[in-house]
């Protein structure tokens, strides 16, 4: 069975690996940006190639939202008309351009609203699915730990982008865990805070969360 097409939007750090990583596990993808001219050096190293950002959804069935989260919103509502009816994993934080609060990254978002929930009102009829925001970008891709497999946890409205999110995840070497509706991306967007908290606090950076259950 052939793999779904996918859209990476970004061109940092985030963006790259997981391009990366599903060119690794045979999907066909490519990159989209504003200004496609910054992924040209990229493109050459890895053979994905680089589009306008409307180009690059329009040609993909997944598109994944990799870009400062800052910009999430903009990059959103300028593309909400080519996003209806695609599954989109949002790899966003709400980060805040200001520093860390003693080691704690600070968010623009309220404690009872996510970014993905804002995303989702800008692009109603988009399948938003929060993945792959919790770890750092070293580990988003085939994950190796002593403890076994780790834990990417999902939320999202619409059940079959999350199976599709989901298996997207199992091929990469995650374990998924669904945990609800779009209400949800809320804690999963504050674990990229905890995640980040023994970095800032020891430079400890090498680490992945796993839910055991009995």
């Amino acid at each position: 069975m052939s793999k779904p097409s996918v859209a990476v939007l970004g061109s940092g750090q985030v963006a790259q690996v997981l391009a990366r990583g599903f060119k690794k596990h045979g999907y066909p993808v490519c990159m989209g940006n504003r200004d496609a001219a910054k992924l040209e050096a990229f493109s050459r190293e890895t053979g994905i190639p680089a589009h306008p950002s409307a180009e690059a959804v329009r040609a993909a069935e997944i598109v994944v939202l990799a870009v400062k989260g800052t910009a999430a919103e903009s990059v959103v509502s300028t593309l909400s008309a080519h996003l209806g009816g695609r599954v989109v994993l949002d790899a966003v934080n709400p980060i805040a351009d200001v520093p860390p609060q003693n080691g704690v990254l600070r968010y623009f978002t309220g404690p009872n609203e996510s970014l993905m929930e804002r995303l989702q009102k800008l692009a109603p009829e988009a399948r938003f699915v929060k993945a792959f925001n919790s770890v750092g970008n070293a580990f988003m891709v085939d994950p190796a730990f002593p403890g076994g497999r780790p834990t990417m946890f999902l939320a999202g409205n619409d059940p079959g982008a999350k199976a599709a999110a989901a298996a997207i995840l199992e091929a990469f070497g995650w374990d998924a865990e669904d945990m609800g509706p779009a209400e949800a991306a809320r804690p999963i967007e504050a674990l990229c805070q905890l995640w980040c908290a023994p970095g800032f606090l020891r430079n400890q950076w090498t680490h992945a969360f796993k839910l055991l259950k009995l």
